[in-house]
């Protein structure tokens, strides 16, 4: 069987299991989800074996830092997918939610009600704890899923993705509800984007390669792509407080999108508050690359290139910029950000309500790092990814997010005259 006709088999059958995956039960998902979770802490040996084989195909391929760290499931990650599929078991169903009701003059009783969106296709890349946390999630909206991972974690993803169609089956769905495209052919992402009959929605979580391959898709996208988050530390800031906050911001984990990449420091306290600051970043192994105000008070930074602000490093490196007012940082922002997530630190409320007010991204900060836009940190359980996108859903996507709506209404037998 070729890729085309091997990928639209493998649509077809999520495409067959969607309708009664819209109709399970809240206790069917439950159970699945219950299932799942007990599966990947049984099974976790088995998914450290898998995984060090992606590892070990990855090394040999030359790949090193942030693409590895992202690659790298150990105890302690497959202990938080498990706990993220609970959380996940744990929240309301969204489905058959009346969003708001009303009734008309003429009787007509209207509600609007959630309903399953239907089969949502997620490609994504180097993250094999997306399998469960995509599956988890769309499964309990009432979803079918197509799961298509990258080539770099197959073995991992087959592994997570065959105790996903174990625990369907144990709670007596269809496991095809939970379709793993095994083929790492990037022709299988072509015929994906030219079935809109089939699939309802691409959420794509990768980068310029993937954007790329899925121009032109006719399938509608809730792409996930750039991460260019800032932090701006405010002439009123608490300095310590600011400290904390970007170290955090940089340095918990920098392979991922919600870790800062610019940050940006009022000039009326950038002596007092940079080299303390750069002190910290320099022993955590964070390359500092300022501009030339920056450079005179951090003596080991190296100058910043106009390449180095639009860049997304995802790894130990910062660009750093001195501006003189909230106005400079808000237009910086604003022409460099990707719009994920940008904060501000400071005790002005003024200029914090401001801060809030006109910077557009899908999530805007005071006082707290943008490592926070996270779907677990939210209380979503996990994440389908994160959306920069206004349509239909915005930043962090949690399980209302994956259903959309319906009108139900019901009359005593008005016509319409």
């Amino acid at each position: 069987m070729n890729i085309e006709a091997e990928t639209i088999a493998a649509l077809e059958r999520a495409r067959a299991a969607a309708p009664r995956m819209a109709l399970a039960t809240t206790a069917q998902k439950n159970d699945f989800l219950a299932q799942l979770a007990s599966s990947i802490r049984k099974s976790q040996a088995a998914i450290l074996d898998a995984n060090a084989a992606d590892l070990k195909r990855a090394r040999d391929s030359g790949r090193t830092g942030a693409f590895v760290e992202r690659l790298t499931l150990d105890a302690k990650r497959v202990e938080a997918m498990a706990a993220g599929v609970e959380q996940v078991a744990q929240l309301a169903d969204p489905v058959g939610t009346v969003i708001e009701k009303w009734e008309r003059p003429n009787g007509l009783r209207i509600e609007k009600v959630r309903v399953p969106i239907g089969v949502i296709a997620i490609i994504y890349e180097s993250r094999p704890n997306v399998t469960v946390d995509a599956a988890a999630l769309t499964l309990k909206a009432g979803n079918a899923v197509v799961l298509r991972g990258g080539s770099e974690a197959l073995n991992s993803n087959a592994c997570l993705a065959a105790l996903i169609a174990r625990a369907l089956r144990h709670a007596q769905l269809d496991a095809n509800a939970a379709t793993f495209i095994g083929n790492p052919d990037r022709e299988t992402i072509q015929v994906m984007k030219r079935h809109p009959e089939l699939i309802e929605l691409i959420i794509p979580r990768g980068g310029k390669a993937l954007k790329n391959a899925l121009a032109g898709s006719a399938v509608p996208l809730l792409p996930h792509f750039d991460g260019l988050c800032h932090t701006y530390v405010d002439r009123a800031a608490d300095l310590k407080m600011a400290e904390a906050i970007c170290v955090d911001a940089k340095c918990s984990r920098p392979s991922v999108c919600n870790s800062m990449e610019n940050l940006l420091v009022h000039s009326a306290i950038a002596k007092e508050f940079l080299p303390p600051l750069a002190a910290r970043l320099t022993a955590a192994g964070v390359e500092i690359r300022g501009d030339e105000r920056v450079c005179k008070i951090v003596a080991d930074a190296r100058p910043a290139t106009d390449e180095d602000w639009d860049t997304e490093y995802l790894d130990l490196i910062l660009s750093v910029k001195i501006v003189d007012s909230l106005d400079e940082a808000i237009a910086f922002i604003e022409r460099h950000g990707s719009r994920l997530a940008d904060a501000i630190v400071t005790d002005d409320a003024a200029t914090a309500a401001r801060f809030e007010r006109e910077v557009d991204s899908a999530t805007v900060y005071v006082n707290a790092s943008t490592r926070f836009t996270d779907g677990f940190e939210f209380g979503f359980g996990a994440e389908t990814g994160i959306s920069t996108n206004r349509l239909h859903a915005r930043g962090p996507m949690g399980l209302n997010e994956l259903t959309t709506y319906k009108y139900v209404i019901r009359g005593s037998g008005q016509v319409r005259v």
